[in-house]
């Protein structure tokens, strides 16, 4: 089982983090405020997850439970700007170690984006309305931790984001047939935060483009490792006329955009603490093709998966960086189709306890270019 949670710390909250902090219980009460918001994903119509608890934990490791929304949440719905409140709750001043969701295992009573009751407690309903049952990983039964630290402080609001990536959290079925929930939590400090908007077109006649995954990325050469040199902060989609929002830690971004039938287009971004920074896209249009292929991972279960992040050399702000434009994740055993504007792609893949592989692909124009990966 290989479960990522991803924390981006913003400077004040990596000094509380790695600080001694006050004791818990100092005086008087401040206010915890936890909000749910999704880095989206077009691989699905809906993704469902149901949260039953959030509980946070002190300097000593004794948790709290904080909140027990017990609500089924279609993370695909919390995008540009929208978010869902978690956690509303006074707690004592002090220094808090970590978080804690406990997924539920009965959905609410809710309808679904099909007008239907929910049919299971998670999981997904693809491009063509059908339901798949997300698998909760053994080392999940106990709850996802994320490890944050932040701090209360009396009379005053500390509020956090949990920014759930359902791009990376749901893994393709492998040979089990099976679905997976696979937690990628990145956790934002509203207090030191950004925010970068704007809109997607046609460049042929400037109409808004609705669905357009827009996603900032970071990226980072001198990584020692092939897949950390380019990481997706956070994304969203694109609005019906067009435009977006994303929020994000305060620094500099590859913000690209990308959409099916169409070239990506990207430009660097430099966000600043409590600012707002614009930028538009024009999408021209572009040939398709696909990469097809299997993962494999020997002596490995069905719970573990293989991450496939596609990637493309561009010149930003006039440095020459590599950006995502896609990826997928791969239960062992299984399969992949990745849809590709023509051109050439380096194809990154990683897995828990093995070494990355990189790989060069040539996508043409209406045909299929295999690609299987083994570890």
């Amino acid at each position: 089982m290989n479960t990522r949670i991803l924390v981006v710390l913003s400077l004040a909250a990596a000094l509380a983090a790695g600080s001694a902090g006050c004791s818990v219980g100092a005086g008087g009460s401040g206010t915890f405020s936890l909000l749910l918001a999704d880095a989206t994903t077009d691989a699905y119509n809906a993704v469902y997850v149901t949260i039953r608890e959030v509980d946070v934990a002190t300097d000593d490791d004794a948790w709290s439970v904080v909140s027990t929304p017990n609500r089924t949440y279609n993370l695909l719905a919390l995008v540009n700007g929208v978010r869902e409140q978690l956690a509303l709750t006074d707690l004592p001043p002090g220094h808090y170690t970590q978080m804690r969701l406990i997924i539920g295992d009965l959905p609410d009573a809710g309808v679904n984006i099909l007008s239907q009751a929910h049919p299971y407690a998670n999981y997904v309903i693809d491009s063509e309305d059908a339901y798949h049952a997300l698998k909760i990983p053994s080392g999940l039964q106990t709850g996802i931790k994320i490890v944050y630290g932040f701090d209360i402080n009396a009379n005053s609001t500390t509020e956090l984001i949990l920014d759930f990536d359902a791009s990376k959290s749901v893994v393709v079925a492998g040979s089990s047939g099976l679905y997976l929930l696979e937690p990628t939590i990145q956790v934002l400090s509203t207090a030191l935060a950004s925010i970068v908007r704007g809109s997607v077109t046609r460049a042929s006649d400037l109409a808004g483009v609705k669905g357009a995954l827009v996603s900032a990325q970071v990226y980072d050469p001198t990584a020692a490792d092939a897949k950390d040199r380019v990481v997706v902060r956070t994304s969203t989609a694109s609005a019906d006329d067009g435009g977006y929002e994303i929020f994000v830690a305060a620094g500099a971004y590859n913000v690209v955009a990308a959409k099916e039938d169409f070239a990506p287009a990207g430009a660097a971004v430099t966000t600043h603490e409590d600012e707002t920074a614009t930028q538009d896209f024009a999408l021209a249009a572009a040939d398709y093709g696909e990469v097809a292929g299997s993962a494999s991972i020997s002596g490995a279960d069905d719970e573990t998966f293989v991450t496939l992040s596609f990637r493309q050399a561009v010149t930003l702000g006039g440095a020459d960086v590599w950006i995502e434009v896609a990826s997928v994740n791969v239960a062992n055993g299984g399969d992949y189709k990745v849809d590709l504007p023509a051109g050439d792609y380096a194809v990154v893949a990683s897995t828990a306890g093995r070494t990355t592989q990189e790989a060069a692909v040539t996508v043409s124009a209406g045909a299929t270019t295999a690609h299987d990966v083994a570890f």
